[in-house]
């Protein structure tokens, strides 16, 4: 059934390490998202007439246009037509960065939101000030509402880094492919080994941290 070639030299280390790569883009991307998209998230909820336009703007871009197509402006386009120099691993940070922020910042906006008014009022009342309210009464909140749903998006993120392989990062799904280029004439039947050894790594990766989201939701529910 074609797990054989796995068996054949590193092919099965080769993968892990492609899983890697998977990984540390995610991760690395998740950690600018949640810190950028609290600070969006909070600006969202200003009322101000630009703030709002461009904030509107991005969301829009995000959700309307592909990920890939994103990966291929910033890797491709920033090369040639601005003659900068970025790493096909840099510009999946910044594209899976940007898409995650759109991605915070909405539910951050929408936590603050359901933040009752008396309590920025309270707040108020006590000699606090915009920022300080923010620090010590709001954050504090939405960061148990934030968690489950951060968590969540990590993997979210760790199933869509399969996409960066069109721009060149030998990923755990590059990495397949190549072993099954390389055992086409020996291993007829390698496509299917390697893919659903491929479909168990992302499970073994995803599946552990969508039970923590599931945890931290019923536990801070109580």
């Amino acid at each position: 059934m074609g797990f054989e070639v796995l068996l054949k030299g590193n092919n099965m280390i080769r993968l892990l390490e492609g899983l890697g790569v998977a990984l540390k883009i995610s991760l690395i991307s998740v950690s600018f998202s949640i810190v950028l998209g609290i600070i969006l998230g909070m600006l969202m909820t200003l009322k101000n007439h630009v703030i709002n336009v461009i904030t509107r703007v991005y969301l829009e871009i995000v959700r309307i246009m592909p990920q890939m197509v994103l990966l291929f402006i910033v890797y491709f386009g920033a090369t040639k037509a601005m003659g900068i120099n970025i790493s096909a691993e840099t510009s999946a940070v910044i594209v899976f960065s940007f898409w995650g922020t759109a991605e915070m910042a909405d539910l951050v906006r929408g936590s603050l939101i359901s933040i009752p008014t008396i309590q920025y009022e309270s707040s108020m009342a006590l000699g606090l000030n915009r920022l300080q309210t923010y620090i010590y009464v709001i954050i504090p909140q939405i960061v148990r509402r934030m968690i489950p749903l951060s968590i969540n998006l990590i993997t979210r993120m760790i199933k869509t880094t399969s996409l960066v392989m069109m721009i060149g990062i030998v990923e755990v799904l590059k990495v397949g492919q190549q072993i099954i280029e390389a055992n086409r004439k020996s291993s007829p039947n390698a496509a299917f080994g390697v893919f659903a050894t491929i479909l168990i790594l992302y499970f073994i990766a995803c599946w552990p941290i969508s039970c923590l989201s599931k945890y931290l939701e019923k536990k801070w529910e109580n």
